[in-house]
């Protein structure tokens, strides 16, 4: 019954007291029809609370005064109660004191309304202001689809199921990256303001973004400053420093890393891929000069080549890192057969996981795991990719991966 009598004097209240404002709220409710249609209906609502409230505070105090006897009697009367013995009649027969009661309970329902529409008005606005792997960054990777790295780059937003752009570098003229001073791929654009460069910077820091509460991507970026040096053969390099660690509050990294050894094993994997394993990629899909050109058709169908460019691209491309790869076996004290390097390589990574774990995060996928992932996975086509998947012990794994990339299964 109360709640019916609710609903009479609220209907009563914004169509009878308002009528003018009638299309006025329609059209306001159907504007925001989206994310805004809760604060607003709720807006509404108390507004008529209040309103409505007001009205019972006036009605009890009016009734024990001469003076709006009189206006009852006469002004009042004509003005409002010309519709018949309506609702607004015995609203003003209400004893005073029952009045005044059932006033200052609208009147605190309408408080505790408008207290309610501010808080999720203010909730939906920090949430659309907070950049979230869903599709709030706009991210534009500059990348060549044959490379390890960027490919290492592209598992991690795929897992994560985080919208981008690719912009297919050229490798012989980079026309595409002119605008940058950082001359190599993966570069991540963020926002169309924000550059990202390295693959282990960009996954540490927008996994740091993704976590944390309390930072910007801005902010993130400056705890992994860039060190140019000269290496062991005269070259000036950039290093970034923290790459591997991800810059979250104590509560945030016990949250993500809850058995003790679980960071440091994800770091120590991250680094094996980059300094190790991604070097065993080229001497085994170079490895013979059917399987060089066999990798650069595979390398011009997939990149962005020009006709006679990819032509020349294929066949002295292919000559040049066959010869290429027989340096490299040397560089890296490799073995004549080099395929057993890969395959030692792979079965150690498998062993470090153990029979006990899908991933090496566990039940699901780290950031050791999409690093690793992401270097084999430009194998995919070749022979060297084929012989991996069947002389290691590495397929089983490797299947859950892709399908773990492939439906995003990492989505917040």
């Amino acid at each position: 019954m109360y709640s019916l009598l609710f609903l009479v004097l609220l209907l009563y209240v914004n169509f009878v007291l308002h009528p003018k404002k009638k299309k006025e709220k329609n059209a306001l409710l159907a504007l925001h029809c989206g994310s805004l249609r809760k604060p607003v209906m709720a807006a509404a609502c108390t507004r008529a609370l209040g309103k409505l409230g007001g009205a019972f505070l006036r009605a009890s105090v009016v009734h024990r005064s001469a003076t709006a006897s009189y206006l009852l009697g006469n002004g009042f009367r004509r003005a409002y109660c010309s519709r018949g013995t309506g609702l607004r009649s015995k609203l003003l027969s209400a004893r005073s004191g029952g009045g005044r009661l059932l006033g200052c309970a609208f009147l605190l329902g309408g408080g505790l309304g408008w207290y309610q529409a501010v808080k999720v008005s203010v909730q939906q606005h920090m949430a659309e202001d907070k950049q979230d792997p869903e599709g709030a960054l706009k991210l534009v990777l500059y990348q060549y689809k044959t490379c390890p790295f960027c490919s290492k780059v592209r598992a991690f937003l795929d897992y994560h199921g985080a919208a981008y752009e690719i912009v297919e570098v050229n490798p012989v003229m980079r026309q595409e990256i002119k605008w940058s001073t950082y001359r190599k791929v993966p570069i991540l654009m963020v926002n169309g303001e924000l550059q990202l460069n390295d693959s282990s910077v960009i996954i540490s820091s927008l996994k740091t973004l993704f976590l944390s509460k309390d930072k910007s991507l801005t902010d993130i970026i400056h705890c992994y400053p860039e060190m140019k040096s000269v290496n062991d053969r005269g070259r000036e390099v950039t290093e970034y420093n923290n790459k591997y660690w991800l810059m979250l509050s104590e509560a945030e990294t016990a949250a993500l890393y809850p058995q003790k050894g679980m960071q440091k094993e994800e770091m120590k994997w991250r680094q094996w891929a980059d300094d190790w394993l991604v070097h065993l990629i080229s001497p085994n899909v170079y490895r013979t000069t059917g399987e060089a050109l066999a990798s650069f058709d595979y390398i011009v169908r997939e990149g962005k080549f020009g006709t006679v460019e990819g032509f020349f691209a294929k066949y002295v491309g292919a000559a040049a890192m066959y010869i290429i790869s027989k340096r490299l076996k040397s560089r890296h004290n490799l073995q004549d057969d080099v395929r057993q390097d890969l395959y030692k390589a792979v079965n150690e990574w498998v062993a470090a996981i153990g029979r006990d774990r899908k991933f090496m995060g566990g039940s699901q996928p780290n950031l050791a795991d999409l690093a690793v992932f992401g270097v084999l996975r430009v194998m995919e086509g070749l022979q060297a990719f084929q012989d991996m998947m069947d002389n290691t012990k590495v397929k089983h794994w490797y299947r859950r991966m892709e399908r773990a990339a492939l439906n995003h299964e990492g989505r917040a």
